[in-house]
């Protein structure tokens, strides 16, 4: 899986919390990574948002790969 589908699945995950408070919304988000995407999945995603590609990211996705982190 390439880094560009990982950041086009995440912000769909967004996109369904989007109604959402950002807390709410990047709680949810973090939960579904934990619980539907393999480790790797997640530290590909976390690698390209540290490396640059952030912009790229709904600020909900960043705020649960913040959360991810803790």
């Amino acid at each position: 899986m390439t880094t560009a589908d990982l950041i086009r699945m995440a912000n769909q995950i967004a996109a369904n919390f989007a109604a959402h408070e950002e807390a709410e919304a990047a709680t949810a988000i973090a939960s579904h990574l934990r619980q539907f995407w393999e480790p790797r999945m997640r530290q590909d995603l976390i690698a390209a948002s540290a490396e640059g590609r952030a912009e790229e990211l709904s600020p909900q996705v960043l705020s649960a790969l913040a959360l991810l982190q803790q």
